[in-house]
């Protein structure tokens, strides 16, 4: 089967009619044309139409030398530094398309398969069935172009380390049972965003190696699994107009609580269970933090030069770049977006084989760029606050510009050399990154994205390579003595 379009995308998981609940109430129709989830969900579609696009099918996808069917790139296992730039082109074709606004593109969670089914011989200390069934997810994901949901993280129910959670009624999800068909998972995990509009669901291990055993497991199950079912938030698009809301109308990704009842969780979509030390050496000794972080810190670099092109279009619509300290806002854009681009350019300049044969890019680099980021994109946000300034607060809307006054509304609201309705349509775009439930979401998914940015900090300490720096500075007193 060849890479699917997106109608094929849209049929599909119509088809699946998962268990997602709304405000009260279960989805009943097709889930992409519910209010919360269809802009998202068109698309997703838009992006997988890319890859049928007669001038960027060989820039979208790769020809399979088993099958000579079409292929996504981001199921790629790379296997020279030419197959990551070539990935990694692909990637920013597909972040262009949502300013990188959408961090569960399909291209994520196939990068983090394929990192994981090529390093499935971890598995093997605990049975070699497991270890085919995360290679055979893998094979089966790139043939049928699926798209996956993930969950890494428990409730936070009670954060205490002593807290004692009930067996009967769990709240994180855990296995309370083996049958010869396979575990019995009761409880919830989060936080799944898009859960409900995936073929799949990947549940991993939290904590690495430091949760109980009935808690380190790891599977994939279809979104329509019997038991399974999703509980959203709040939606964050008020509404289709796209002059009005023209990121959170086409770009807001639910997020989901994942609850498990009593879901039977075949063997043959196991990749293993109570074992805390599996879960920390597939993580630990995999691609999978490099390939992941490779697209993640791409994605976010089509998001930071996407703040700038904003930031700079504010500055000319009120005409203040003459001002020192809008330069110096904008530089300070400018510098995150060079910085940025050179820690990933080096992940891939400096990247090596593993030990199974995978081209992994330099993740100290990696790990960087995401520490950075987590500051920088809370503090850009601002900026475009500070620029736009009042302005945010007196902004029309489209209805206004279609009605009586909507020639007043043209002339008071003009810019310099942008007339009324321009500026409003950029004033609402900035509104949106910025100040609207849905730019809200995006600071806290940032600041937050592949963890508690103390923790990457901490793993960036302990395992930055710097022995041979401190040699250089004892070579120096030697050589001074």
């Amino acid at each position: 089967m060849p890479v699917i379009s997106g109608k094929q995308f849209i049929d599909r998981l119509n088809k699946l009619h998962p268990a997602v609940w709304y405000k009260g109430s279960k989805i009943e129709g097709p889930i992409s044309e519910h209010p919360a989830y269809k802009g998202a969900i068109r698309t997703k579609a838009e992006l997988y139409d890319l890859q049928h696009h007669p001038e960027k099918v060989d820039r979208m996808t790769y020809q399979c030398p088993e099958t000579n069917e079409r292929k996504g790139l981001s199921y790629l296992r790379p296997q020279t530094k030419e197959d990551l730039t070539k990935r990694s082109a692909m990637m920013t074709e597909w972040a262009k398309k949502t300013h990188g606004m959408m961090g569960r593109t399909p291209d994520y969670m196939n990068t983090a398969v394929m990192a994981l089914a090529a390093s499935a011989a971890i598995l093997e200390d605990q049975d070699d069935d497991f270890a085919q069934n995360l290679v055979r997810l893998y094979e089966r994901a790139a043939r049928e172009d699926l798209s996956f949901t993930h969950s890494f993280i428990n409730p936070q129910a009670n954060r205490s380390a002593a807290y004692y959670e009930s067996d009967h009624h769990p709240v994180a999800a855990r296995v309370i049972k083996k049958t010869a068909e396979g575990l019995i998972v009761k409880g919830a995990r989060l936080l799944a965003t898009e859960g409900g509009m995936t073929d799949e669901v990947l549940v991993f291990p939290s904590g690495g190696g430091k949760q109980s055993k009935e808690h380190a497991f790891s599977f994939s199950i279809p979104s329509n699994t019997k038991g399974l079912s999703f509980l959203c938030r709040e939606s964050f698009a008020p509404g289709d107009s796209a002059f009005n809301y023209p990121l959170s109308s086409r770009f807001e990704e639910m997020d989901t609580l994942i609850m498990f009842d009593d879901v039977l969780v075949p063997w043959d979509r196991v990749f293993f269970y109570h074992r805390p030390d599996l879960a920390a050496k597939l993580f630990n000794e995999s691609s999978f933090a490099s390939q992941a972080l490779h697209q993640v810190v791409n994605r976010q670099l089509v998001k930071l030069e996407y703040l700038l092109g904003l930031a700079q279009l504010l500055v000319s619509a009120l005409n203040v770049s003459e001002y020192q300290h809008i330069q110096e806002k904008i530089s300070e854009l400018i510098i995150g977006c060079e910085v940025i681009s050179a820690l990933h350019q080096k992940s891939e300049h400096t990247a090596a084989l593993d030990q199974w044969g995978t081209m992994c890019p330099n993740l100290q680099p990696l790990y960087a760029a995401i520490c950075l980021n987590s500051k920088l994109y809370p503090a850009y946000i601002e900026i475009l606050q500070l620029i736009g300034a009042g302005g945010y607060l007196t902004i029309p809307s489209e209805e206004d510009f279609e009605s009586e006054i909507a020639e007043k509304a043209d002339h008071f609201l003009q810019g310099a050399a942008i007339d009324g309705k321009m500026k409003t349509a950029l004033f609402r775009l900035a509104w949106d990154t910025t100040m609207s439930s849905f730019g809200g979401r995006q600071t806290q998914y940032e600041r937050f994205f592949f963890g508690d940015p103390v923790r990457l900090r901490s793993n960036l300490y302990r395992f930055y390579p710097r022995q041979h720096m401190m040699d250089e500075v004892l070579s120096f007193l030697d050589y001074r003595n």
